[in-house]
């Protein structure tokens, strides 16, 4: 079973300023939010919090997500 997915378009709101919300490329939907049917789940947002699904970015703004798993990254001690 594989437990981390690649997502495009890094859902995170990192200093990111768009006009009306919208952005030029793609971005896959968070499987969180898709889930509850919500859109209030980031993965990553400036000085705030990062997801507990949260396990990454790869070179070219790809999120690397768990969701619904455990983290496999997360330490436990």
């Amino acid at each position: 079973m594989e437990t981390i997915r690649k997502l495009r378009g890094a859902n995170m709101d990192i200093d990111l300023a768009t006009s009306q919300d919208t952005i030029s490329w793609k971005q896959d939907k968070c499987p969180w939010n898709e889930t509850e049917g919500t859109n209030e789940h980031k993965c990553a947002v400036k000085n705030i919090s990062i997801c507990r699904y949260f396990c990454g970015v790869e070179y070219g703004d790809t999120l690397l997500c768990c969701y619904p798993h455990e983290n496999p990254l997360n330490a436990k001690t």
